[in-house]
């Protein structure tokens, strides 16, 4: 196996990724010899790519869009990558290319560091059904939530990802997103609504009960009308660039053997990446 301690993002597109930001901050700072690049690899091509991963020079790689699902059958994927339907991180296991999917982790761990004891609740409110919502309701039931509500404009979607779980997760129609936010102490959004380009996300915060904690995974742009009102009511939030910062944490620790550590200084570079876009 090719020795060099590199390793990539494939997608397609990927180019307007930020990981190459964040690995490289941690490879510099931690003093290891290595990089991080990006592979913009067609659909047609990954199934070849990734199965001679580490004759391409690659040691691991990250997964993005439109590729998550299908590294899953090309990998040994862990419970979670299982789970949750899709695989965003590869590593070499001897000979053997393993896969898991670090947005739960990446998901929860914002949360903790964002909302210290935001766990000690009953009930939760989960906006969309897609694989982001997935690797959320997958966290949540780890961490002991005895309700999670999920609500999708169409509820058959919310119904399979309920389904997939267990009778903790309740579909929920759109329409009623108001009678359960008194309810809940947590809300999180996985929809795009709010991000950069979409429509707004149009929900009256001021039926969260008072101790709520709020995330929001959209991270274009950095505080969403969704995070803005939040705040004004005094209520915790975790934003999406948390997340895709911590989510990345275990990839690095794989790859190069080392775990990094979440800094401001790190937040502080993407932060004025992406005003650079804005």
């Amino acid at each position: 196996m090719n020795k060099i301690k590199a390793a990539c993002l494939i997608g397609w597109p990927a180019a307007h990724s930020r990981s190459p930001i964040i690995h490289h901050y941690w490879l510099r700072t931690l003093g290891i010899e290595g990089g991080y690049a990006i592979e913009s690899v067609p659909p047609e091509g990954f199934g070849e790519f990734v199965l001679h991963l580490s004759t391409h020079g690659y040691l691991g790689a990250n997964v993005t869009i439109p590729h998550k699902e299908r590294a899953l059958l090309l990998t040994e994927p862990d419970a979670r990558a299982r789970a949750v339907g899709a695989a965003n991180t590869l590593w070499y296991d001897g000979d053997t290319l393993r896969s898991t999917n670090t947005d739960i982790e990446g998901f929860l761990n914002n949360l903790d560091a964002c909302a210290p004891g935001w766990d000690a609740i009953d009930e939760a409110l989960v906006l969309g059904a897609g694989g982001s919502s997935r690797a959320v309701v997958f966290g949540l039931i780890e961490r002991g939530i005895k309700r999670i509500h999920l609500a999708n404009r169409t509820l058959e979607r919310a119904q399979a990802v309920a389904d997939q779980f267990n009778a903790d997760v309740v579909p929920t129609p759109w329409s009623d997103i108001a009678s359960v936010l008194p309810r809940a102490r947590l809300l999180v959004n996985t929809t795009s609504l709010g991000m950069k380009g979409q429509p707004s996300l149009d929900i009256d915060l001021g039926l969260l009960p008072a101790e709520a904690a709020v995330a929001d995974l959209v991270y274009v742009p950095l505080e969403t009308p969704l995070l803005a009102a939040a705040r004004a009511r005094g209520l915790r939030t975790a934003d999406g660039l948390g997340m895709l910062l911590h989510q990345a944490v275990r990839g690095f620790e794989l790859w190069f053997g080392q775990r990094p550590t979440v800094t401001a200084e790190l937040r502080a570079l993407l932060e004025a990446d992406l005003a650079g876009t804005n």
